[in-house]
């Protein structure tokens, strides 16, 4: 996979995209990350790239211009797929995880200030939320699709299965997790993970995710159970 990220902060985005899964990845040759800063296509003498908005307000706007002249710098960047990280797009979810995983080219686009250019979005092909809150800009939230997505790319993680279970891949929140210490101060890990009977630690597991669920979060919760009586249809 490759991906392109158009910032005003390269600084904000190339030390955390070197760590962890997504640096391994990075290394191994398995992706390939380009960070371009959109200011360096500004023709302001100042390298401005926003401004006052047409009709008054608070707050500058993203101007037209640098963003699209960044976007077309990108070679192929017309087959891409082109996500603009807004608090107005789509809400993010695991789903969408792991269909931009299986893209071959990734174009996220973080904005600033007090909003794009409307003209903006018509150049891209999606509007991504992190959620019902608001981001000084979109480094934050492109950085979480980044990792979310090339965390789900086959090859990527050692163990093929290690994301099979994780919180949200069957609609469910993951089932508690312990390890040594048996015991810490009167708390003790659960006896059935210690029996060695694969089938009762499987009970157990889907059981206490159900339950933690239900309790966490009950949109899941219903949404799981309207979802396996459609499968039993």
């Amino acid at each position: 996979m490759r991906i392109d990220i158009l910032t005003l902060f390269p600084d904000m985005v190339l030390p955390v995209l070197s760590q962890s899964i997504v640096g391994r990845a990075q290394h191994e040759g398995k992706i390939r990350i380009n960070v371009i800063d959109y200011r360096d296509f500004s023709e302001d003498k100042h390298h401005k790239v926003d401004d006052y908005p047409y009709g008054g307000g608070a707050g500058m706007v993203l101007r037209v211009e640098p963003v699209i002249k960044a976007l077309r710098s990108i070679d192929g960047y017309q087959k891409a797929h082109k996500l603009l990280m807004t608090p107005q797009g789509e809400p993010y979810r695991q789903d969408k995880a792991k269909t931009l995983s299986k893209e071959t080219h990734l174009i996220i686009m973080c904005g600033h200030y007090e909003g794009y250019d409307e003209r903006i979005r018509e150049y891209f092909d999606e509007e991504i939320s992190l959620g019902d809150f608001v981001l000084t800009g979109g480094e934050v939230a492109a950085l979480a699709v980044v990792e979310s997505a090339v965390r789900l790319i086959p090859g990527i993680l050692n163990k093929a299965a290690s994301h099979q279970d994780d919180t949200f891949s069957h609609g469910l929140l993951e089932y508690p997790q312990y390890t040594r210490p048996r015991v810490f101060e009167s708390q003790k890990v659960p006896d059935v993970l210690l029996s060695g009977h694969h089938q009762a630690i499987e009970e157990w597991r889907k059981k206490s995710a159900l339950e933690r669920t239900k309790k966490r979060r009950p949109d899941l919760y219903k949404k799981y159970l309207k979802n396996q009586k459609k499968s039993c249809k």
